[in-house]
């Protein structure tokens, strides 16, 4: 049996997840960085 599939699709689920949850920070952060900003403002 071969196992080339699997290993393929498991790379590509960890690649597309570490994509997905670096994205999801990354908007998050520039959320909590114009919350702050708009602290200092007031």
């Amino acid at each position: 049996m071969n196992q080339w599939p699997f290993v393929l699709a498991a790379y590509g689920v960890a690649g597309l997840g570490t994509l997905a949850i670096t994205l999801a920070s990354f908007v998050q952060m520039r959320r909590a960085e114009r919350a702050a900003d708009a602290l200092k403002r007031r």
